[in-house]
């Protein structure tokens, strides 16, 4: 038996890591912490066998907190999962040489020039792997930059967090000064050049620079679309698995352009947000640094990164890691998601035929 932390529980992600961990471990104790006091994975019978309130992870308190749970409740490995967290967590490790209690994370470095958009905008910039993409500020919106550089019509996101914060397709100067006024509380944005193609993702697991693992899929329609300006949530409502190895390889060398550029290897769970250009060009519009929300449907078509974290963080290594750089589901799966339901897995579209209407 196994005593695992799961920070951030009341985000779709870790709720999801600790629903196949339950699956795969049931004798596993699972203690999850959330600074919000309504954390939905507090109260989902049977997701967790302790929970705690904690501080905000850039209070002073927070990792006071931390070091007593790992010792009083034993933690012998966790899985930190908000972005903000993870940083922390690097920071920790630079002033005291090792982690609270053992993780399978990346270094500082690494995380914060990902966890900012407008760092790895800066990092990527003039390569074949992203959009033309500038910086702007409430302070500095760089009107004529923006016309001129990028032209219209363009994309809008805020720099920092998920969920398609901020973003919106600018039709004209105008509706981009509109933008910053109702969006006046958020400081920095990234402004690119609008990507017609599809949503992909990519989830990829790199141990100390080798690239052990990855999957990839599309994101076709989201959940609850009307309600954002953009049409984007960040939750997929319907998506496809895919077997295009032109993605993970891709993603490869964008990663290995990355660790050249920074001088650190890979190492952790990269999440790859991408858009296809008009001709079919992938460009890379995000990479979470950690475990992405799609990460349990995942596991239930055979692509188990969180069950692969787990023997890492047991063993100490990845040795019993199956190498699949480019991974193949065995069918062409599809899943539905929505708000207050589980996930649902179809083996193929072939099941919408029986529903177009009469026959």
């Amino acid at each position: 038996m196994k005593n695992i932390l799961i920070t951030g529980i009341g985000g779709l992600t870790p709720r999801s890591i600790a629903g196949i961990i339950r699956e795969n471990h049931p004798d596993y104790r699972l203690i999850g912490v959330d600074v919000n006091k309504k954390a939905l994975g507090f109260f989902m019978k049977g997701l967790l066998d302790d929970y705690y309130v904690c501080p905000r992870c850039t209070d002073q308190a927070y990792f006071p907190f931390i070091e007593k749970l790992v010792e009083e409740k034993h933690i012998d490995y966790a899985f930190v999962q908000p972005e903000s967290e993870i940083v922390e967590w690097g920071d920790y490790f630079e002033k005291h040489g090792h982690y609270p209690c053992p993780v399978f994370m990346g270094s500082k470095l690494l995380s914060v020039s990902l966890k900012d958009k407008s760092i790895m905008a800066d990092l990527l910039k003039d390569t074949e792997f992203i959009p033309k993409t500038i910086k702007v500020t409430q302070d500095n919106p760089r009107y004529e930059d923006v016309e001129k550089e990028i032209g219209f019509p363009c994309w809008i996101r805020a720099t920092e967090g998920t969920g398609g914060l901020g973003s919106l397709k600018l039709e004209d100067l105008s509706s981009y000064k509109s933008w910053l006024f109702i969006n006046s509380r958020i400081s920095e944005f990234t402004v690119s050049e609008f990507l017609t193609g599809r949503h992909l993702a990519n989830e990829m697991l790199y141990y100390h620079g080798e690239y052990v693992k990855g999957a990839a899929l599309e994101c076709a329609e989201y959940v609850m679309a009307n309600t954002a300006p953009s049409h984007v949530t960040g939750n997929t409502a319907f998506g496809r698995f895919l077997n295009e190895d032109r993605i993970n390889e891709f993603c490869d060398r964008c990663i290995k352009y990355l660790e050249k550029k920074l001088n650190v290897p890979a190492h952790g769970i990269l999440s790859f947000d991408l858009k296809e250009d008009k001709d079919g060009r992938l460009k890379v519009t995000e990479v979470n640094i950690r475990h992405m929300a799609y990460t349990g449907v995942m596991a239930h078509v055979g692509f188990d990164l969180i069950e692969d974290t787990i023997k890492i963080m047991e063993d100490g290594n990845a040795d019993h890691v199956e190498r699949a750089p480019f991974f193949h589901y065995q069918k062409p799966y599809i899943f539905l998601r929505d708000v207050d339901v589980e996930p649902i897995i179809l083996e193929s579209e072939d099941v919408f035929e029986k529903n177009d209407g009469w026959r």
